[in-house]
């Protein structure tokens, strides 16, 4: 099984030939221009400040996958609830690295007190982004039609959501 670490900016190069090729080929991001490497920094420092985890999957010295929590919404009631991306080089799906990398950054979130974890899924015939969350928890709670128009069609966004510790169970800390 390949190695979870903590990115850094040195896996920046690695993580934007990922997700450019989500961004060109799939439906999972709904960018339609792959972001350089000075974007992704960008985005990597605002997850790094806020103290959220970003993650690494590593094997033989390679990025395979990577994976972070950001801010589901910045309005303050929302702040104990975090969205979640994962994603995974091509021709890597359904070897279980975006379940370890899934599984690690909901142990992260928990630990840091979060109580909910949203997963805002591209393309509502996303197999694999839609059954890697329900198998660790997540349950399917909205569907937004034709939120999205990306190569030519109209796309749908799945949401799903999975309590984090107690959840809505208790209060949080303060």
């Amino acid at each position: 099984m390949p190695e979870l670490r903590d990115a850094t900016e040195a896996d920046l190069p690695a993580i934007a030939v990922i997700y450019a090729h989500h961004v060109l080929q799939g439906l999972a991001s709904f960018e339609e221009t792959p972001p350089g490497v000075d974007e992704l920094r960008r985005r990597f420092e605002t997850v790094r400040e806020l103290g959220l985890p970003y993650l690494a999957c590593v094997e033989r010295g390679q990025v395979v996958g990577y994976a972070y929590a950001s801010l589901f919404r910045t309005r303050s009631a929302y702040r104990y609830t975090l969205e979640d991306s994962v994603y995974v080089k091509q021709g890597l799906a359904r070897k279980g690295m975006g379940r370890q990398l899934l599984s690690a950054l909901l142990e992260r979130s928990t630990a840091l007190g979060y109580r909910q974890m949203v997963a805002v899924i591209g393309d509502s015939a996303n197999a694999s982004s839609i059954e890697l969350h329900a198998a660790l928890g997540f349950v399917r709670c909205g569907l937004l039609r034709s939120t999205g128009y990306k190569f030519g069609r109209w796309v749908d966004t799945v949401m799903m959501q999975r309590p984090l510790g107690p959840g809505d169970g208790a209060p949080p800390l303060p």
